[in-house]
């Protein structure tokens, strides 16, 4: 019984919150862990000053990193998706829609519009995880052909930046599947008019938006660590029954492999841009 009358060795202590700290105020990169003061990291770019790793952006925030300020022109704002199917499950279509509407203050999960970069004038889409996962359903299709035909009629280049972890809309079954040849369509209107169309690969970009639009790029950029590809790595190796490589689908190993041109820093994206579009465009 002597064992249990013993002293522990260690003492407990209890931490709390301090006074005076807000909610939100240090945030923890989710590659390296180490707590970041949040005005840092916005500072930066959103980017983790220790191990470079790159937080997901708006796609506001995107534009603003991107164009020249105030230079941004919105196109079809209002735009908003239907429930064709009438679709069911845990949670209707509608309810996902209107939950990802009030989180994100978005229609839909695409921004397009035209700007300038340095002052070049320049056709713009953006697609934004944060809505049903950056999906392409049909009103970001329409959008992102939308924008692409601007650009073709007015000789504009035209930047489309991704960030889709959910491919094609289930919700919208084969009306979304049709977005994949309807972008890549206008896309190659928009090549035979000898026009430069940038694509910029965000983390993550995956499946049907990586099978047509976001891979057609006359030059394809991609932020560090990015996760790229069609079906993710888990699904892959559960089909295969094999170990995957070392970062595979990653940004880095996508440019190793030559599936992208360039893995850019946020921090030297807008001047990247500006110098492809300047000795392309």
């Amino acid at each position: 019984m002597a064992l249990f009358g013993k002293k522990p060795k260690y003492t407990v202590v209890k931490v709390s919150r301090r006074k005076g700290v807000p909610d939100g105020t240090w945030m923890k990169c989710e590659d390296c862990g180490e707590m970041i003061y949040k005005k840092t990291l916005d500072e930066n770019l959103k980017v983790c000053p220790k191990c470079s790793y790159h937080f997901i952006l708006t796609a506001y925030e995107r534009i603003s990193t991107l164009l020249d300020e105030e230079s941004f022109e919105e196109f079809e704002k209002d735009m908003k998706p239907k429930d064709f199917l009438k679709f069911k499950g845990p949670k209707s279509y509608l309810e996902k829609i209107e939950k990802d509407t009030i989180a994100t203050g978005m229609n839909e999960a695409a921004v397009i519009g035209k700007g300038r970069v340095n002052n070049r004038e320049i056709a713009i889409g953006v697609t934004d995880s944060r809505f049903i996962m950056g999906s392409m359903g049909y009103v970001v299709g329409e959008k992102v052909t939308i924008i692409t035909e601007y650009a073709t009629e007015n000789e504009l280049p035209l930047i489309v930046i991704s960030g889709s972890g959910g491919g094609a809309r289930m919700y919208e079954g084969m009306i979304s599947l049709m977005q994949m040849a309807k972008t890549s369509a206008a896309l190659a209107r928009h090549n035979e008019a000898g026009l430069l169309y940038i694509s910029i690969l965000t983390n993550p970009t995956m499946a049907g938006v990586l099978a047509s639009f976001a891979s057609l790029g006359d030059v394809i950029m991609a932020e560090p660590k990015a996760l790229i590809g069609f079906t993710g790595p888990r699904v892959i190796e559960q089909t295969i029954r094999q170990k995957l490589p070392e970062g595979f689908q990653r940004s880095e190993f996508l440019l190793e492999h030559g599936l992208i041109d360039m893995v850019v820093n946020r921090k030297n994206l807008k001047d990247t841009v500006y110098q492809v579009i300047d000795y392309l465009g």
